[in-house]
């Protein structure tokens, strides 16, 4: 029964290590992000790099709709065009 009892806090105690690392890794990088926000509002071109910025992110997003929302084609239908294409190929 120990080794139970000690596997549970074992597994307990592996739990909150990863929420601390996780939490510990947010806050770093929402503070590099903050500095670099800092460092950018002080530049004289920061106009030029919101609209690359917004650019940028407006091409992901269409790059992350695409992969998740694209339909792939029917595979039967690729067999019936195919299958067309060699009907077609053999009455010539």
């Amino acid at each position: 029964m120990t080794r139970a009892t000690g596997r549970q806090e074992g597994l307990d105690e592996r739990a909150v290590l990863l929420v601390a690392g996780l939490a510990d890794l947010a806050v770093s990088t929402v503070g590099s992000a903050l500095g670099t926000v800092r460092g950018l509002l002080h530049r004289s071109d920061g106009q030029e790099l919101a609209a690359e910025a917004e650019h940028d992110l407006l091409a992901r997003g269409r790059l992350v709709l695409d992969r998740y929302t694209a339909v792939p084609p029917a595979h039967l239908e690729i067999l019936a065009r195919s299958a067309l294409a060699r009907r077609a190929g053999h009455d010539d």
